[in-house]
């Protein structure tokens, strides 16, 4: 006889409680049910159900061996499932996590190329400067600059995001660069309006191996870290810009950095994703082709080497 089969609607039987309604789920008639079963039974030699015209029940041996093979079928369908999967994992979608400015800057060429690679696969990019919930908003990656991810889930640490005090030459022309912290107060600065409290956030400094926090009063104030960096290269004052925003401009001396000797490297940019053994192909095929043109990627950041050239 057929075990696998005869297992199979076994289990159907115990859990709809009618060999009419198991017969309806697999297509066949509660004739052919009923035949299975017995022949299971004889295989066995234990009776498995109490019939009556209507419906069925478990026996004591039957409900124990319920117990004892269904979760192990169950992860014969799991693995089946996970096959199946497999073969399609170039296509379906993948829901992916990033605050505004990152989505552009960073992702955007990369998703070109990835679908570029897998057409078949689509991206719905959720945009949003805040933490997202991957389990509530349903997002399969995630991608955040700043902290490390706190919540029960997976993360990694792509390269570092330093927190780079710059100005416009022309601002510099005009104003001069400070030489501390302290002269801080005699000039114009901005600053990014934090997500949550809407309150400026703080400027951040690394001395003597201690993150230190220095608050400004900012002529201008955004909730968008591109829109920031770009009114300092208009040279309407002096701000702290991610090095993601900032290197690029560096590098093409249209940003000065200035107090390089207190550079802050805490903050990083983490891809991020929930802890799953059942992770869609196309998600960990996503997740490589990512992690492999961003890891400790130097476009992103000024290595010490570099940096030191652009001190005053």
């Amino acid at each position: 006889m057929d075990e696998l089969r005869a297992i199979s609607t076994f289990i159907r039987a115990a859990e709809l409680g009618s060999f009419n309604k198991v017969a309806e789920a697999q297509g066949t008639t509660p004739q052919a049910v009923s035949k299975t079963i017995r022949q299971f039974e004889q295989h066995l030699g234990v009776r498995l159900f109490h019939r009556t015209t209507r419906n069925s029940t478990l026996t004591e041996e039957g409900q124990r061996l319920l117990e004892s093979i269904k979760p192990s079928l169950d992860g014969v369908v799991g693995a089946l499932a996970r096959a199946r999967s497999a073969a399609r994992e170039d296509e379906g979608l993948i829901r992916v996590a990033a605050s505004g400015s990152m989505g552009r800057r960073i992702l955007m060429p990369l998703l070109a190329e990835f679908q570029l690679a897998y057409p078949g696969i689509q991206i719905d990019l959720i945009q949003d400067d805040a933490f997202s919930d991957l389990v509530h908003d349903r997002i399969d990656v995630g991608f955040r600059g700043g902290n490390a991810p706190e919540a029960q889930i997976v993360s990694r640490r792509l390269f570092p995001v330093q927190q780079i005090v710059c100005a416009s030459p022309d601002y510099l022309q005009r104003h001069g660069a400070p030489r501390s912290l302290e002269e801080l107060a005699a000039h114009r600065c901005t600053a990014y309006r934090q997500p949550g409290s809407g309150r400026a956030m703080a400027w951040e400094f690394e001395i003597d191996g201690e993150t230190v926090f220095h608050h400004v009063q900012p002529v201008l104030l955004s909730n968008d870290p591109e829109t920031e960096m770009h009114a300092v290269l208009a040279g309407i004052g002096i701000g702290q810009i991610d090095s993601i925003n900032a290197s690029a401009a560096i590098r093409a001396g249209q940003l000065q950095p200035l107090l390089t000797e207190h550079l802050s490297e805490r903050m990083g940019f983490y891809l991020y994703f929930p802890q799953r053994t059942d992770m869609p192909g196309r998600v960990r095929r996503f997740i490589d082709f990512v992690v492999a043109p961003l890891q400790d990627n130097e476009q992103f950041y000024l290595p010490a080497a570099e940096m030191k050239r652009y001190q005053l």
